[in-house]
């Protein structure tokens, strides 16, 4: 019998031994994966030397950092982080009790003042090393006692790694010369390698214990993370950030003046920026003017159902220089004629030979000579101030609502006038039966009401394009003055305009006044050396307070850097961005940004040819949601 139970225990004792070893193995096998992990972690092998380390087939250093100067400036330590090479950085900051600090700096005061009482004593040189010790302590004394600053103790290690001793002796070299030219000091952790690199690798242990007294001010500086940021509650999107990845919204009418320049190289992607800024500009109902000597801005002002003039000797349209605003303000008002008639004074001398002269000119064989003498500038004042007169136009308010004259008036004033009259006339002919007759010498028969219009120049002859974009800078500045809303200006290849003495002062012109009528001027131009070369050309740019820079021909790159005052790393970039690259100036803070557009809007804007071939004809859009909603899902 009790052999027969001996065999039925059996079975449990063995099950129970079985799933002791299950246990164990399973122990085990953790173990193992535990172990195995660290393995994988950890590198081959880690040596400690007197100067370097080595871990693995890299080869180490750490640092300490000993002096500072006695000024530091914020974003000292962005130059080193910046740096393209591997360091691990590691900053360690102890907060001091306020009253130990100044019982110590009591004493110090008095132990430097009793220096310099016996240096006195003794007929010694004055040192000023001490009276500035001195005022610095005093200063700094007081800022605790009110509690503006604090004390803190701030420890600064780093570390840097290289694949041999040369590459990393030139990483030493140039790591040091960053921190030197800034006057901060730092020496390798001698026979403390090993300390430096378990003060450098992120488990918060100081080992090596080298630190400085510094206020909160001094200490502020130090923060390693100082690129700019031109994200707005408001405004539109203008890009990506390259600095930093953040998002690029701004409201340009929120700086000192709403005008902008973009200077870019042909194919750099100007014309594509600026119509994104309309397009999505337009969607928090700023309404848009563009003058386009090229062509570029039809499909997108198809797409969203702008107003599309086109000014060419064989179409209908037809702008009167002649018409006065009407304006509302009281002040404004009394000066709308005699506003009008110093703006026809630059007209008439840009159509009685400004543009011939200068394009003659441009050969460089000498100053341009005045389109006008003395005697025919004040003929030409009387003869249109009495053309105003026959149409029942004075100074008078009241009278301005008169239908307005035109130059076939003005030719027939001056033609039964006396004095250089006649002679004027027959310079004027070709506008009113001449070659010209028509665009300008008639009634305006354009009333625009519409968020967004463009005026393209591309069909008139170059003699009349100046004209012409005159002309139409003139109507849009006189509907600015009537109905003052947010509106931007935009004006593509504006060096044809800066060619012009006159033309450039009325450019200039409305620039300085733009802003009074919540009126944000865009000038666009490829050709920088001669923008820039014109005295207006610079006042402009000096007038706008954001300015959008992307990729410049090396010729152009000099120019700007002067104007601009690039460090020499933007100098370098300038000619080398890629396109829909470059530099956003806004204010006194500018960024490197990357233009960035949602599918339906590249679809709109871009002037790619060949994309051009391949799209169909622009389909309606609905600015509240096509496009916006492609903007947030990129940016997302």
């Amino acid at each position: 019998m009790a052999f027969g139970r001996k065999e039925k225990l059996d079975p449990i004792a063995q099950a129970q031994a079985q799933a002791v070893r299950e246990q164990l193995e399973v122990q085990a096998a953790f173990q193992k994966g535990i172990t195995a992990l660290r393995d994988f972690i950890a590198p081959a092998s880690l040596e400690f030397e007197s100067s370097v380390f080595k871990i693995g087939t890299r080869i180490g250093r750490t640092y300490y950092v000993y002096g500072y100067p006695r000024q530091i400036y914020t974003g000292w330590l962005s130059s080193m982080v910046n740096l393209d090479e591997i360091i691990d950085i590691s900053l360690f900051v102890y907060p001091v009790e306020s009253q130990v600090v100044l019982e110590n700096l009591k004493k110090k005061v008095g132990q430097l003042e009793a220096g310099l009482q016996i240096d006195a004593e003794k007929g010694r040189v004055r040192d000023p090393g001490k009276q500035v010790a001195i005022q610095d302590a005093e200063e700094l004394r007081d800022k605790l006692q009110v509690g503006e600053e604090r004390f803190f103790r701030f420890g600064f290690y780093f570390t840097i790694y290289g694949g041999s001793m040369e590459e990393l002796e030139f990483v030493s070299h140039k790591v040091e010369s960053v921190l030197a030219q800034q006057l901060v000091y730092s020496k390798p952790a001698s026979a403390q390698q090993e300390q430096g690199l378990n003060s450098t690798i992120p488990q918060f242990t100081d080992q090596l214990q080298i630190r400085r007294n510094m206020n909160t001010g001094a200490i502020s500086t130090a923060f390693p993370f100082t690129s700019a940021d031109l994200t707005q509650d408001t405004g539109i999107m203008y890009g990506i950030n390259m600095h930093n990845s953040g998002l690029v919204i701004f409201d340009r009418f929120s700086l000192e003046n709403g005008n902008s320049v973009v200077f870019a190289k042909s194919g750099a992607g100007k014309s594509f920026t600026v119509k994104l800024e309309a397009l999505r500009s337009m969607m928090f109902g700023t309404e848009v003017f563009i003058i386009d000597p090229e062509n570029e801005y039809q499909r997108m002002c198809d797409a969203v159902g702008g107003a599309y003039v086109r000014l060419s000797l064989n179409s209908n349209t037809r702008i009167n220089p002649f018409d006065l605003p009407n304006v509302t303000d009281p002040e404004e008002s009394d000066n709308a004629l005699r506003s009008n008639l110093i703006t026809l004074h630059g007209l008439l001398r840009l159509m009685m030979g400004g543009a011939q002269a200068a394009m003659a000119n441009q050969g460089g064989n000498g100053p341009i000579m005045p389109t006008l003498t003395p005697v025919e500038e004040s003929d030409l004042d009387a003869a249109l101030i009495e053309t105003y007169a026959k149409a029942g136009i004075t100074n008078d308010p009241l009278t301005h609502k008169s239908p307005a004259p035109t130059i076939a008036h003005l030719y027939d004033t001056l033609l039964h006038m006396g004095g250089t009259g006649p002679q004027l006339a027959q310079r004027l002919r070709k506008y009113t039966t001449g070659t010209f007759a028509g665009i300008f010498s008639q009634p305006s028969n354009i009333d625009i009401n519409n968020p967004l219009v463009v005026f393209n120049v591309r069909d008139l002859e170059d003699e009349l394009r100046p004209v012409a974009m005159y002309i139409v800078l003139n109507y849009i500045w006189n509907k600015t003055k009537t109905d003052q809303k947010k509106r931007i200006l935009i004006v593509d290849e504006a060096w044809q305009l800066m060619k012009y003495e006159d033309s450039a002062n009325f450019l200039f012109s409305l620039a300085k006044r733009a802003r009074k009528y919540n009126l944000g001027i865009t000038t666009i131009t490829q050709d920088v050396e001669d923008f820039m070369g014109s005295r207006m050309g610079r006042a402009i740019v000096a007038n706008a307070s954001m300015q959008i820079l992307l990729k410049q021909s090396p010729s152009a790159v000099d120019v700007l850097s002067d104007v601009f005052k690039l460090t020499s790393e933007e100098k370098k970039r300038l000619s080398q961005f890629p396109v829909g690259q470059g530099l956003f100036f806004a204010g006194q803070n500018h960024v490197h940004i990357q233009i960035a557009a949602s599918p339906t809007e590249t679809e709109l804007i871009t002037t790619d040819p060949n994309r051009a071939q391949n799209r169909g004809p622009a389909q309606a859009v609905n600015l509240e949601q096509t496009g916006y909603n492609d903007t947030v899902q990129l940016q997302q």
